[in-house]
């Protein structure tokens, strides 16, 4: 019997951590300021603190509870994922927003067998309008909203 034993949320928690790690290391050169004169760096570095925080927090969860073991894994909700966030990427500025949005969280839901199309449907369509209130408006970043019916 090994020491570790290789539940679900363990390797998830460290694979969390990993993560965390990495954002915190590609934002290495930014500076941080202080919290009355904010750097660039401090969001991304204080985000992934707290992500590293939570991933600990899943993996010591996991040595103490028993939950799922790790089972197979499957290389469809990557995919999945993955094309979800490159389909973003290049649909976002012929398409807009309006578009990019539903369409990256239809093929993220892809990568699952046990998506429901109605819920996703709203849910694209929630998240969309929140995205686009929160990026567009309350921050006012220039992100198009649809360029095919309102210009930029």
């Amino acid at each position: 019997m090994s020491i570790l034993p290789l539940r679900q949320d363990f390797v998830g928690g460290i694979a969390i951590i990993g993560v965390a790690a990495f954002a915190f290391w590609q934002g290495r050169g930014l500076a941080m300021g202080t919290l009355g004169g904010m750097g660039p760096g401090m969001l991304p570095k204080s985000l992934a603190i707290l992500l590293a925080a939570l991933g600990a927090l899943l993996a010591v969860n996991a040595l103490v509870d028993s939950g799922p073991r790790l089972s197979r894994f499957s290389i469809r909700g990557t995919l999945f994922v993955l094309g979800a966030i490159v389909a973003f990427g290049v649909s976002v500025r012929p398409g807009g927003l309006l578009v990019a949005g539903p369409l990256a969280i239809f093929i993220a839901a892809c990568g699952s067998p046990e998506s429901r199309w109605l819920e996703t449907l709203v849910f694209g369509v929630v998240m969309t309008a929140f995205c686009i209130g929160l990026f567009k408006f309350a921050l006012g970043l220039p992100i198009p909203l649809a360029p095919w019916l309102l210009e930029y």
